[in-house]
């Protein structure tokens, strides 16, 4: 009887690591804006939705009406990218999310306040 409670332990333990190795090397993908891409009006698209650090979230737009840049809770609120700034301009844009609060938006001449900018929080 105690040989069939050690092999229990072995396969339990076994299935526990399989599934932590799955569940931390999973990231999920987010498009922003989802079918609609990145366009005007997406501020609220994070709203109910579970982000992680690690999860990739995908901009799609036409580059030549939009780009999109990674800024700080500044640039955010006040629609200014800071000096230094990541601009991406491929129109198919993948960003891997940091752990906190991440902020981006659209630097074309009035489109942040147009309501061009998104904020995720990953935990």
């Amino acid at each position: 009887m105690a040989k069939g409670r050690g092999s229990a332990v072995v396969v339990f333990v076994f299935l526990s690591v399989l599934v932590l190795q799955f569940e931390v090397g999973s990231a999920a993908t987010f498009t922003v804006g989802d079918s609609k891409g990145w366009t005007f009006n997406v501020a609220g698209w994070p709203k109910g939705k579970r982000f992680r650090a690690g999860d990739i979230i995908v901009f799609n737009y036409s580059p030549a009406a939009h780009n999109v840049v990674a800024v700080n809770r500044a640039g955010y609120s006040t629609c200014n990218a800071p000096k230094g700034a990541k601009v991406y301009t491929s129109g198919k844009d993948r960003i891997k999310l940091v752990k906190g609060q991440n902020f981006f938006l659209c630097s074309f001449a009035g489109h942040c306040q147009a309501g061009m900018k998104v904020a995720i929080t990953a935990a």
